[in-house]
C-alpha cells in the first residue's frame, strides 16, 4: 500500500505514544502553503519574513515586522497561520491542539486548516494498513459531499468540489439527475463509485477524491464510515464504542443524542424536545446510529443503558459537511 494522502506533511510530525507532536520541519511545511508561500510580487518585507521563519519557523513576529509586508492580503494571511502556529505548539501533541480549536466561543481558524489537520489525525489514525474503504469514508470528515437520492431511495456522495469541476455538478443531486450505470454516476461525472470489488483503486488516486459512495443502509462504505468513527473516538476520548444502524427512535427511552453535523443537529434537537419537523427536513436525515458504550463505566450513570443516538444530515443543498469534533466534544462521559 502506498503512502496515502502524503501532501498533508503527516510524515514531517513526531510520534509520542500514541499522538502526533509539531515538528520544525512540519511548521515549515505550513509555510510552503500557497497562502504564504512567496510570489514574484512578494515585497522585501515579505520575503525577510519568510527566509526567517523557514530558518526558525518558531519564532515570533512583532508586529511591525507584519505591517511592514506591502500586501494586506499577505498580511491577513500570515497572521491566521501564525495564530495556527502559535495555537499548535501551546498545546503538548497535535490531538490536544485539535480539540482546543473547538473550545471557546468562537473557531478563529478557517475551514481549510481545520481540515488540514482533521486529515492528518485520520492518516495517523487508520494507519499504514488502512482499509480503502475507511480511507475513503475518513474523507467525509475533512471535505464536503454532494449528495443524490436516486430512484428506489439508493443514496451516492461524491467530492463536492469533484462534481463542480466536472461541470457544475451536471444535475448531482437535483431532480432528474444522473443515474447509476454499473459502477459511474453518469458519463458526464464519469465517477466511478467504490465498492468491496474495487477498493484497492483507492490507493492509485487518494487524492484526487475522485471516487464515489454508496450510502445506502447495509452498503460496505456505510459501515467502513462507523468504524472510522469508533476509531476517532478511541484515539481521542481513550473509550471504546460501536455503532449500529437503527431505522427509528425509540422516543422513550431515548438519552442522549449527537449530530455529525449541523442539520442533524437540529433535527434530533427538535425531535428530541417533539418540537414538530417537517417531511422536508426529516428527509434530509441520511443515516441514524445508536452508539454503544463498550463499557458502561464509561457513560454518565444518569443516562445508562438508554440508547444514544447519533445522525448524519444533508443540508437543502444536498451537501454533507460532518464535524467529527462533535463526537469528541459531545458525548456523555462519565468522567465530564
Amino acid at each position: 500500500m502506498p503512502d496515502f494522502w502524503a501532501s498533508t506533511g503527516y510524515k514531517l510530525l513526531r510520534q509520542q505514544g500514541r499522538a502526533l507532536v509539531v515538528s520544525d520541519d512540519f511548521l515549515r511545511s505550513l509555510f510552503l502553503r500557497p497562502e504564504v508561500a512567496p510570489v514574484a510580487e512578494s515585497c522585501d518585507a515579505e520575503l525577510r519574513l519568510h527566509d526567517a521563519l523557514m530558518v526558525e519557523p518558531r519564532r515570533a513576529v512583532a508586529g511591525g515586522e507584519l505591517l511592514s509586508i506591502a500586501d494586506p492580503d499577505a498580511q491577513a494571511n500570515y497572521r491566521v497561520l501564525l495564530r495556527l502556529r502559535d495555537r499548535l505548539l501551546a498545546a503538548p501533541t497535535l490531538e490536544a491542539a485539535y480539540v482546543n480549536l473547538f473550545r471557546g466561543d468562537r473557531l478563529d481558524v478557517p475551514p481549510i486548516f481545520v481540515f488540514l489537520l482533521t486529515q492528518i489525525l485520520l492518516r495517523h489514525i487508520l494507519g499504514n494498513d488502512a482499509d480503502p474503504l475507511r480511507a475513503r469514508m475518513a474523507e467525509c470528515l475533512f471535505r464536503v459531499q454532494k449528495v443524490s437520492v436516486l430512484d428506489g431511495d439508493g443514496v451516492i456522495a461524491a467530492d463536492d468540489e469533484t462534481v463542480e469541476r466536472r461541470g457544475e455538478s451536471g444535475g448531482f443531486g437535483s431532480p432528474g439527475g444522473p443515474r447509476r450505470k454499473q459502477n459511474t454516476l453518469s458519463p458526464l461525472l464519469d465517477l466511478d463509485v467504490l465498492s468491496a470489488d474495487n477498493a484497492q483503486t483507492y490507493w492509485q488516486r487518494d487524492q484526487r477524491f475522485d471516487l464515489a459512495v454508496r450510502l445506502d443502509r447495509g452498503e460496505p462504505a456505510l459501515d467502513a464510515l462507523m468504524r472510522v468513527l469508533e476509531q476517532w473516538v478511541a484515539h481521542f476520548l481513550g473509550v471504546e464504542i460501536t455503532l449500529v444502524h437503527r431505522r427509528e427512535l425509540d422516543h422513550k427511552q431515548w438519552g442522549w443524542h449527537v449530530g455529525l453535523d449541523a442539520v442533524a443537529s437540529s433535527v434530533l434537537n427538535d425531535l428530541y424536545n417533539q418540537t414538530p419537523v417537517d417531511d422536508a427536513r426529516m428527509r434530509r436525515l441520511l443515516c441514524l446510529f445508536e452508539l454503544r458504550f463498550s463499557n458502561s463505566a464509561d457513560m454518565r450513570p444518569a443516562i445508562a443503558g438508554r440508547p444514544i443516538y447519533v445522525a448524519m444530515a444533508m443540508d437543502a443543498e444536498n451537501h454533507l459537511q460532518l464535524k467529527p469534533q462533535n463526537l469528541l466534544l459531545n458525548l456523555p462521559l462519565a468522567r465530564v
